[in-house]
């Protein structure tokens, strides 16, 4: 965009104010130790850098970086042409590929300053940096690469000389452009999924726009970017972000009716902001205009990295110049040192989206079905528990129901209530964690003051009971911890423990009271394995670390005949202690769900849901987890 043009209208009197953004201070050295770059990055122009020979991302990595670049036109502009900045970011791409898990680039339009042939061409040249390593990308046709009163039925150009489609006839990502050559599509891959990425031009026509919707609704199922010149624009750094003229119409005519949509990029306007807009399905598109030309020669070749985490459910954004980067703080002018990198609040952000979600819509991820308990009896299993197709959602467990040992092993439990407790205080429950084989589980209402609730043992005469697990063990539970959790009413309360003081167990170190057995939550809450073990008289503990309320948990403690390691969800947690510890003591009496015994006398009930149980007489491996897909 030129600094007379003005939103809703092609030429304005007024003039945009030079270096209208935040500025930031800030040594080269600094900066470089911040994104990880080196000098390899200013290379000779025109010059590939040597570092990687390939470019092969990492699709199936949850962790991806879209590339982003604004508006180049000031560099390339007549007869005054300086592609150095904007290899320097080309390179930067190629250096850090592999570390940024980088997967494609797009470049938001104005490449150059006139549209002339020479300027075209130049830039040109330098995206061949890109193609001769096969780095996937797009690019788009701004107000300055054509004829600006035109859309994008102006036949031919320069830029469609340069640009066009036949560019990206090696192109894995290329999957076609509109009749006319000025939209086009791509599609990528990236934590393993398809992700497609619309390019359209300065000005779609209504052809245009109706080729766009056609390409999304051949792609049903796939999420969408959408890349254009102009969307959106902002008079005031921090300002939140609004439509232009022609933003309104692209908006009403594509976007807002294609949930797939859900996040917009846009330059053409200066300063950069960004906004989050409902669609027509309610749902929000993330809309972000980024241009740099206004600031230090041109915007010094600025990218912008978006750093997908679909495990964190993030977008992280962050803006430099790998120009300025690959310079040495000695060869810093005093404006350079302000224009390594972007750090204002539209500049360097996080952007939180619940990926599954905002994708359940037009993709949903279907639930993941029960298994049958019989598939869940792996070799040494000895005691399992689940609930299921036993009571009505929300219906209190009667003192008459009996949960069955699945294992067939004979460890069934049964209700035991403390005195003076409502008759729901341990329900039937429909919850369950997604892994979860059975899907239902039972909701404890426990409190220490009053001491309230309702717990299952087994039987006296359970086999259970006087296992000792010499040779190793795995004990899994699935549990959830409810948002109104008190560490002062629920603290300590056991998911799973064992009747029998440790002096009853003939221990003579430790605590002479305290259970020989439990799964505790802590004041976190956090998970908590106390055991005595046979060969040691006192008690060896391994610690979890604290855990959300209002989620559901796995938890897995193995012990291989010698140590104990535990892991949530499938991850091992840090406080294992390296102590060796053989099996676990007994007083030969009955293991308790939800119970907690403390000096021979109940001490605790849960406040919480469990899931299925289950205990395995060896030492499972991650992948034969209940939760293992």
């Amino acid at each position: 965009m030129d600094s007379d043009q003005q939103p809703g209208g092609e030429a304005a009197s007024s003039r945009r104010s030079f270096l209208r953004t935040t500025g930031l201070a800030g040594l080269g050295a600094a900066a470089l130790s911040m994104t990880g770059t080196t000098a390899a990055s200013a290379a000779t122009p025109g010059q590939d850098s040597q570092s990687g020979s390939s470019w092969r991302p990492d699709t199936e990595n949850p962790r991806f970086t879209l590339v982003v670049m604004p508006d180049t036109q000031y560099l390339f502009d007549g007869a005054s042409i300086n592609p150095e900045p904007v290899e320097a970011s080309f390179r930067y791409l190629l250096d850090n590929a592999r570390d940024e898990n980088i997967v494609f680039m797009a470049h938001l339009g104005d490449l150059v300053q006139n549209g002339q042939k020479n300027e075209l061409e130049a830039i040109g040249k330098s995206f061949e940096i890109l193609d001769r390593r096969r780095v996937p990308y797009s690019v788009l046709a701004g107000n300055h690469d054509i004829d600006s009163s035109t859309d994008d039925q102006r036949g031919p150009t320069p830029y469609l000389d340069v640009f066009g489609p036949q560019r990206f006839r090696r192109s894995q990502t290329f999957k076609g452009a509109s009749p006319d050559g000025y939209n086009s599509y791509h599609m990528f891959h990236a934590a393993g999924r398809d992700w497609l990425l619309l390019a359209l031009d300065w000005r779609p026509s209504a052809k245009g726009i109706a080729w766009a919707n056609d390409v999304i609704r051949r792609h049903p199922k796939t999420p969408v970017i959408l890349t254009i010149h102009e969307l959106v624009y902002v008079e005031h750094y921090g300002d939140e972000a609004q439509f232009s003229d022609f933003g309104a119409r692209v908006w009403n005519e594509l976007v807002a009716g294609n949930d797939q949509i859900f996040l917009t990029l846009n330059g053409h306007y200066w300063p950069p902001a960004r906004t989050t807009k409902k669609n027509n399905a309610g749902h929000d598109v993330h809309v972000h205009i980024t241009n740099y030309q206004d600031r230090y020669y041109g915007g010094s070749g600025m990218i912008r990295l978006y750093r997908f985490d679909l495990a964190r459910n993030t977008i992280d954004v962050e803006t430099i110049s790998p120009w300025l980067l690959g310079k040495s703080a000695g060869e810093l002018n005093v404006l350079e040192r302000q224009e390594i990198e972007r750090t204002g609040s539209q500049d360097y952000f996080s952007v939180a989206i619940d990926f599954e979600d905002r994708f359940s819509g037009f993709d949903p991820v279907p639930p993941r079905s029960a298994r049958p308990a019989a598939q869940m009896l792996v070799p040494g299993t000895v005691a399992y528990w689940r609930f299921d197709g036993s009571g009505r959602d929300g219906a209190p467990v009667g003192d008459s129901d009996q949960v069955k040992d699945l294992s067939g092993h004979g460890n069934d439990l049964t209700k035991v209530t403390v005195p003076g407790s409502p008759a729901d205080v341990l329900k039937w429950s429909s919850e369950h964690h997604p892994d979860q084989p059975g899907h239902g589980s039972l909701y404890f209402g426990g409190n220490k003051s009053p001491l309230r609730g309702a717990y299952l043992q087994t039987a006296s005469g359970a086999p259970l009971n006087t296992a000792t697990f010499e040779s190793g063990y795995t004990v899994e539970a699935f549990f959830k911890i409810p948002d109104d959790w008190d560490p002062g009413q629920n603290q300590w309360a056991a998911l799973l423990s064992r009747w029998g003081m440790s002096r009853e167990a003939g221990k003579t170190q430790g605590d002479p009271d305290e259970p020989v057995v439990t799964l505790s939550l802590s004041d976190g809450p956090g998970l908590q394995w106390a055991v005595y073990p046979l060969n040691q008289d006192g008690p060896v503990t391994n610690w979890g670390h604290d855990l959300t309320h209002g989620t559901w948990w796995h938890v897995a403690v193995v012990n291989d005949g010698n140590h104990t390691t535990m892991y949530v969800d499938g991850c091992p947690v840090a406080r294992n202690p390296s102590t060796k510890a053989v099996g676990l003591s007994t007083a030969g009496m009955q293991w308790l769900l939800g119970g907690y015994e403390y000096g021979g006398k109940l001490d605790q009930v849960l406040h919480g849901w469990v899931g299925d149980v289950r205990i395995v007489e060896r030492a499972l491996k991650v992948g034969e987890f209940m939760l293992a897909r």
